[in-house]
């Protein structure tokens, strides 16, 4: 029982753990600020462009209401405001990965030195350098003999 608890806290206390929640909390604030924008901000002017009609209420009616059977319908203006939503949270998504990827190649060029690089890309940059000054001094010497 205590290998399985210290699996389980090593598992919960690791970074990437906590990092992963930390990104799941902000993209359900994220997902929820993007649903208000396009809600209250990009439908209202399309409704005023269709006469005041919701796209969200746009439905295909397949079978009218008849006494206590309720009518079956297709609710294709609620998938369409789920696409828009997709859509700006995909848009943005790839735009901040494309950020940080410019970012994340400056930061991993040794040669840049305008940003600064991570210890492990430097340590391999280090020893890349020195692996071809090695390389040149054994051309020498095979030269020689």
């Amino acid at each position: 029982m205590r290998k399985f608890y210290q699996e389980f806290k090593d598992f919960a206390l690791k970074g990437n753990m906590i990092d992963m929640a930390i990104g799941i909390i902000i993209g359900v604030a994220f997902n929820n600020v993007v649903s208000a924008l396009v809600k209250k901000v990009l439908m209202p002017p399309f409704a005023l462009l269709s006469n005041n009609v919701k796209l969200s209420d746009q439905k295909y009616i397949l079978k009218e209401a008849i006494g206590d059977q309720p009518e079956v319908a297709i609710g294709y203006g609620s998938l369409l405001v789920v696409l828009v939503d997709f859509i700006i949270i995909t848009l943005t998504i790839f735009v901040v990965i494309k950020v940080m990827n410019r970012f994340r190649r400056k930061a991993d060029d040794p040669k840049d030195e305008d940003i600064e690089t991570p210890k492990n890309i430097e340590l391999l940059s280090n020893i890349e350098k020195l692996m071809e000054e090695q390389n040149k001094l054994l051309k020498n010497r095979m030269s020689e003999d």
